[in-house]
């Protein structure tokens, strides 16, 4: 009898798997199938899990599929006859362990569902910079009411009409960034992988006419991303964490950006190179930085992102949102009948990319 265990309680209340979860995964079933529910707490924060319990583990044993948060290499181990393991994360960096790039085991991610919450998690850092939320908050704060900021010469108040908008990375999330500020009338540069993806989704429509075809600009490899760092007043990253990545933003990359730019990062900390940007930001080379995530996390006490006036944190939670579970259990629920159909399965992972 086929097997699949289900184990993706995490322990934040937000991301706890509902009831009816498992409920529509058991009717989706074909007939002779087994779902196993794991009622343990895991968790889904970064990549997910390194670690799995030995409950799981003797769970795993005869399965055929896994979903969970993150593959450690111990649950590749204990399960010999795992032919497909699911991840409720986008990272899939910590589970790309030696075991993992040894098995034949096919690796899908989610990909694409945490999509729509980050790009308006993005919107809203570029109004807070280019609305000058930041100087209003500042003076509130102090109780002071000032308009000196905004009625200065060369002051950074800027509409996204009439900005251009850099994004690196055109999977997922950078589609749906591209979507909601092309539709607001911005210019959109944005690079995206030499030769995309087999079945990868075509541009799509934006609300309101046109598509976003007709509303960007593609560029490719390392030139393309000159372009992206000299032309934009927003720089955004959505690309994962690679060898080719780590580091791509490091001080003669914000030696390239406007003065006027606004860096936002929502892929990884390690794509940037935190000392340069704080360098950057304290000499005023760059209007400022949004930042979700962090090289260390979380951000450590006392580094100096923390002090900076013209940095906007958030604690890696720009993917948050109560629509998840309705968008992970489709996901789940589509792949399982390409599964058993024996159909490609979407969001698979390209384990020698390392995404």
């Amino acid at each position: 009898m086929p097997g699949i265990v289900l184990d993706m309680m995490d322990r934040r209340p937000i991301w706890a798997m509902p009831g009816w979860v498992p409920e529509r995964i058991r009717e989706s079933l074909p007939a002779g199938w087994k779902l196993v529910v794991m009622d343990e707490e895991t968790d889904g924060s970064g990549d997910g899990a390194a670690r799995i319990s030995s409950r799981v583990l003797d769970a795993v044993a005869a399965a055929e599929i896994y979903l969970g948060y993150g593959i450690p290499a111990e649950l590749l181990r204990a399960a010999p006859g795992l032919k497909w393991a699911h991840s409720g994360a986008a990272g899939v960096g910590s589970s790309l362990t030696p075991e993992m790039m040894a098995h034949p085991v096919l690796f899908t991610n989610s990909a694409g569902i945490h999509a729509p919450p980050m790009a308006e998690t993005v919107l809203g850092m570029m109004l807070h910079f280019g609305r000058g939320l930041d100087f209003a908050l500042a003076n509130q704060r102090l109780g002071r009411w000032s308009t000196e900021p905004y009625y200065v010469a060369g002051a950074p108040i800027r509409e996204l009409s009439r900005c251009t908008i850099g994004i690196v990375g055109f999977g997922g999330i950078g589609r749906e960034i591209a979507r909601r500020v092309a539709a607001l009338g911005a210019r959109v540069v944005a690079v995206q992988r030499s030769v995309p993806r087999e079945g990868e989704a075509d541009l799509a429509p934006v609300e309101g006419g046109g598509s976003l075809g007709d509303r960007i600009e593609l560029v490719h490899g390392a030139a393309g991303v000159d372009a992206v760092l000299r032309e934009s007043d927003y720089v955004v990253l959505a690309v994962p964490e690679t060898d080719e990545t780590r580091g791509m933003i490091g001080a003669d990359a914000l030696d390239a950006m406007k003065p006027e730019a606004v860096l936002i990062n929502v892929g990884r900390g390690r794509l940037v190179d935190e000392d340069a940007l704080v360098s950057a930001l304290e000499a005023g080379s760059i209007r400022g930085a949004g930042l979700d995530v962090f090289a260390t996390e979380p951000l450590p006490e006392g580094h100096p992102l923390w002090r900076l006036p013209n940095v906007l944190i958030t604690p890696h939670v720009s993917a948050v949102t109560r629509a998840f579970w309705e968008r992970e259990t489709e996901l789940i629920l589509d792949n399982l009948e390409r599964y058993v159909q024996g159909e490609p399965l979407r969001n698979l992972v390209d384990k020698t990319a390392g995404y």
